[in-house]
């Protein structure tokens, strides 16, 4: 059994392991890699996404080993390495604690314990959908991305202080948008035509507003640095609601990525602005209803009776042929081929329950086999 002192020293391996990794982030790549990690993990504190990202940067959803049994119908797979992350221990303070701590909360956190979680791709059994599966191609349509927009457009300009206005890309000298703290107003172009553009740029925009206003405590960062956390909250913005914006310029963070302690600064605010805009656009999909076809269409397909399966397969073939929308002609072939492979199964699984049922046709069948063979 390891004593504490290797406990520690392990504990101790396992930050500093992360923290290396920070360090190492000095190129646009390595950056989205790291942003990628928040995206996914905005809801854990950022400690516990350094050490995600430290022991398995490809990580997409996380789990103990009892609740991807419970929660999922998955299984750890064998010999699986576990990520470790840090849990609070908290313990009930008596008066003594409270007058030594100088605190009159009833509980305090009095430590850590590393608990190990497993990755999705590290389990298996059934599929594991989330609502971001849906959103995602949802937001695949321009005109949901829009929508978002102009939510979220119109939430700044009725529920918060900013002002969101938009001018013609001519009048911006080549740039997408900007924010003006002594107006306090964020400006869009509003004619760009990339509707995942025109978002990204509001939510670059909205994070400066939030880390280099006027009244900020970080509105003296360097402008390069501020670009680059602005630019980090609009990708891992982007990235959580499954729009892809890879082809766009994260910044070069090289500039401020050789001290630890901005570092961990930096990334600090980037998490705290980027959970904001998260938890906005999550509560404006649902408003726009692009969370609410949360349905596993694998499954929603095996509740049709044979009849149904038929008659939709007729129907989607017909609607091929009269569609003249590329995108919507792609959409429906991939129903179509959902449909005809659910036939597929269904005929498969018929025919081998009446083999089973009839075994002289299976020996039939298993004696002609050794005839071809010779």
């Amino acid at each position: 059994m390891p004593s504490k002192a290797d406990v520690k020293a392990w504990k101790a391996q396992l930050v500093a392991q992360a923290e290396q990794q920070i360090l190492k982030l000095t190129d646009s790549d390595q950056f989205k890699q790291y942003l990628n990690t928040l995206a996914k993990f905005h809801q854990y504190s950022a400690r516990n996404i350094d050490l995600i990202y430290a022991q398995n940067p490809q990580a997409t959803q996380v789990a103990g080993f009892k609740q991807w049994q419970t929660d999922f119908n998955r299984t750890v797979n064998k010999g699986a390495k576990a990520i470790r992350i840090a849990a609070p221990i908290i313990k009930k303070l008596t008066l003594a604690d409270q007058k030594r701590l100088d605190t009159t909360d009833e509980r305090a956190i009095v430590g850590y314990r590393y608990l190990p979680i497993f990755d999705v791709a590290q389990t298996s059994g059934d599929p594991v959908l989330s609502a971001k599966d849906f959103v995602k191609e949802n937001l695949g349509d321009h005109q949901n991305v829009t929508s978002l927009y102009n939510a979220f457009k119109d939430y700044l300009n009725q529920q918060t202080d900013l002002q969101v206005s938009e001018v013609p890309l001519a009048t911006l000298n080549g740039a997408k948008g900007y924010f003006q703290p002594s107006t306090n107003e964020i400006v869009i172009g509003g004619d760009e035509p990339d509707n995942a553009l025109k978002l990204k740029t509001l939510y670059h925009e909205y994070a400066h507003s939030q880390l280099h206003g006027l009244k900020a405590a970080f509105k003296d960062r360097p402008r390069a640095y501020q670009e680059t956390q602005a630019e980090a909250v609009a990708y891992v913005a982007m990235q959580n609601i499954g729009v892809d914006t890879s082809n766009y310029s994260l910044g070069y963070v090289a500039t401020w990525a050789k001290d630890k302690a901005v570092i961990h600064s930096a990334l600090s605010e980037i998490q705290q602005v980027s959970n904001k805009v998260i938890a906005l656009s999550d509560g404006l999909t649902k408003q726009l209803g692009l969370q609410e076809a949360q349905k596993d269409p694998e499954h929603d397909l095996k509740k049709r009776s044979a009849q149904d399966l038929n008659k939709s397969y007729q129907g989607l073939q017909q609607q091929i042929k009269q569609a003249t929308d590329p995108q919507q002609k792609s959409e429906l072939k991939n129903q179509l081929n959902d449909v005809h492979q659910e036939i597929s199964d269904r005929t498969q699984n018929q025919l081998q329950d009446f083999v089973s049922q009839n075994p002289e046709i299976r020996q039939a069948e298993r004696n002609t086999g050794e005839t071809l063979k010779r």
